[in-house]
């Protein structure tokens, strides 16, 4: 045990200091990112790109599985988005609920016959497909039988006429001018770019009406509380640093828009794949790179879309148990990216970087933090060392260091939570991170990992979801 424990003790903390050194990184260069993109947003010319001819049109896709709840006010929101040229997309995936029947009755809805391209393959080709009476409403209702949220992406992206694709789920909330800012690297640089991502929050706690977030505050749960401190760490600090470096990985299912003829080029999403939109951007990287085409992968801070994050241990544990073995099944299907110098940065930083710090992480957190606390239980491991461990290498100190970096930049720049009390809740929430809720989740990552190497089948299971907090008048 002690000669275990002097092997493995130096590295440990080496490896911890790395890690959490990267995320300052990540915050130095995610600042500089945000100066330039809030020096542009005073001179962004939304009300001429409203009227601009030459503004792609963007076909948001949103596919709906038993959404009956809340489908007409996401709908009605997504329609009312502001861009001069957009139509909406819904995607029935087998619901076994009224959701159908709710937006049949809200838009008027007619069948009609149409043809759907075959550009990209699908599972399960639509049933009927459906469209408002008065003929003006851009709105698609297509029902199909069940065959997974990715498939029925695809269907989307078939039946798709803008340039541009959106892909949103249909219990999300879109920013009113969201369409408007994720198009901007589009029209910038409408040659390279071939997909962007916006900001994924939390809408928890916050004050909705009709689709729209009214007031922005923090959940109060401390779960959702802390998982609040994790997406504005992985959007707008992780994401925005590798966008920088113009090494951007991946782009969240729930918000990603991409140029059509591009999906179409790659084959649209893999509806077998765990991680699809990690595994699209990595399949979107490789085609590219190897067809020696200019393309671009961005993210964007100003774009934002708002989600439920799950509010219950179970819930939380599936997810983060599905998003790791994703993670792992993704980065071995594409493993010959690793340290390639074919793929620049891409393999020589970004894949080695989510290797070592994302997929092998929670394993040496959990071995690491278990070796040391025994050892020092047996008297092997000094006090000094434990304290150095505990503040440096499993990251209170830093890891919280880092974090407050990240609430301090977003709140200078965007000022999301006006309220006092939410800062003491944010301030709450990075504490308690570290103390069992880092733990659970490396635990749960690893149970994804263990599952996937032991070809257990994938069990999606159910989002409980409280619902959005609807206000009156």
């Amino acid at each position: 045990m002690a000669g275990i424990l002097a092997f493995i003790a130096v590295p440990v903390l080496i490896y911890f200091l790395l890690i959490n050194t990267s995320y300052l990184v990540m915050i130095v260069l995610a600042a500089v990112d945000f100066v330039a993109q809030r020096r542009r947003i005073p001179f962004a010319g939304r009300e001429e790109l409203m009227r601009s001819r030459t503004m792609p049109g963007i076909s948001v896709v949103a596919p709906m599985h038993n959404e009956e709840v809340g489908i007409r006010v996401a709908v009605e929101s997504f329609l009312s988005l502001q861009h001069p040229r957009h139509e909406v997309i819904v995607v029935d995936d087998g619901s076994t609920d009224n959701g159908f029947e709710v937006l049949r009755r809200a838009f008027d809805l007619v069948p009609v016959s149409r043809q759907m391209p075959e550009d990209v393959p699908v599972r399960e080709a639509p049933t009927s497909i459906h469209v408002p009476r008065d003929g003006r409403t851009r709105l698609t209702v297509v029902r199909k039988r069940n065959s997974g949220r990715s498939d029925s992406i695809n269907v989307g992206v078939n039946l798709a006429r803008e340039d541009l694709v959106l892909f949103v789920d249909s219990d999300s909330i879109l920013d009113p001018g969201a369409l408007l800012a994720v198009s901007r690297p589009f029209i910038e640089d409408p040659i390279s770019t071939v997909a962007a991502g916006g900001v994924i929050r939390a809408v928890n706690g916050c004050r909705v009406k009709g689709g729209r977030v009214l007031e922005v505050r923090m959940p109060g749960n401390p779960l959702a509380d802390i998982q609040v401190m994790e997406y504005l760490r992985a959007f707008h600090l992780g994401r925005a640093g590798w966008s920088r470096i113009n090494a951007l990985l991946l782009i969240s299912g729930a918000f990603g828009v991409f140029r059509r003829d591009a999906l179409v080029r790659v084959g649209g999403l893999d509806a077998s794949s765990i991680g699809e939109d990690f595994e699209l951007v990595m399949r979107l990287h490789r085609t590219f790179r190897k067809q020696r085409r200019p393309y671009r992968v961005t993210f964007l801070t100003e774009p934002i879309c708002w989600t439920e994050v799950p509010s219950t241990l179970p819930v939380l544990r599936r997810q983060r148990a599905r998003w790791h073995r994703g993670l792992w099944e993704t980065l071995w299907a594409y493993r010959d990216m690793l340290g390639n110098p074919r793929y620049g940065r891409l393999g020589l930083v970004a894949v080695p970087y989510y290797w070592l710090f994302e997929l092998i992480a929670p394993l040496l957190e959990l071995a690491g933090l278990v070796l040391i606390a025994l050892g020092f239980a047996l008297g092997l491991v000094t006090v000094q060392y434990f304290v150095l461990f505990m503040l440096v290498a499993y990251a209170y100190a830093y890891a919280m260091i880092v974090t407050l970096a990240a609430v301090t930049i977003e709140e200078l720049s965007y000022h999301k939570y006006p309220r006092w009390r939410d800062l003491g809740i944010t301030l709450g929430a990075v504490v308690l991170e570290n103390l069992g809720y880092r733990q659970l989740t490396a635990w749960w990552r690893m149970e994804g990992w263990v599952a996937s190497l032991l070809g257990r089948r994938q069990q999606w299971g159910t989002m409980t979801r409280s619902g959005f907090t609807e206000v009156d008048g």
